[in-house]
């Protein structure tokens, strides 16, 4: 075989080889995506429930729903504020959410957009009502430049909240647990 064909040979088992790579990559990218729409409700700010299905608003962060933060040198209940604005958002006819992954939760990640085709977890962020969560970071400039929502004070971030919950949490059962054990129940 001469050194020319050899080269096409090769130059077209190449050309095959990534074509293949091509199409299954394509088929992995190609999940089923899951679409809502109805009556949604806003378990928190970040949340959502439709029937038996919980949503989580992906890229976006919200206050814990019993969280509070501080404007103007007062608390205010930010967690509970970004549920009702969320569900003020979504309670718009034509809204609609879609993903295809889920969470560690079992939660089905999505964008919901409304009936005018606008993201409402852009705007929970735009709004200062959410922080980015890896998506948004355009909007939460806007956000904290307009001193929107959260912007306007000071506020512990959702995850640290958590953070910090989950540790009172570990605390207070090893509490019990030493508790029981030296015979204080």
């Amino acid at each position: 075989m001469t050194r020319a064909l050899r080269l096409i040979r090769d130059g077209v088992t190449a050309f095959a080889l990534l074509a293949l790579i091509a199409l299954i990559a394509a088929k992995f990218n190609d999940a089923a995506r899951t679409k809502h729409a109805g009556a949604f409700h806003a378990a928190d700010g970040d949340s959502l429930t439709l029937g038996e299905e919980r949503l989580r608003l992906e890229g976006i962060d919200a206050p814990e729903l019993h969280q509070s933060c501080e404007r103007a040198g007062k608390a205010w209940a930010c967690g509970r504020a970004a549920r009702e604005a969320l569900q003020a958002m979504v309670r718009a006819s034509g809204t609609s959410c879609q993903g295809s992954r889920r969470d560690r939760y079992d939660r089905l990640l999505v964008v919901c957009r409304n009936g005018a085709g606008g993201d409402i977890n852009a705007a929970m962020v735009r709004s200062g009502m959410a922080i980015s969560y890896g998506d948004y970071g355009g909007e939460e400039a806007e956000a904290r430049a307009a001193e929107a929502g959260l912007w306007a004070g000071t506020f512990e971030r959702p995850r640290d909240v958590r953070d910090h919950t989950r540790q009172r949490s570990g605390l207070d059962n090893a509490l019990r647990f030493i508790g029981r054990i030296a015979g204080w129940e």
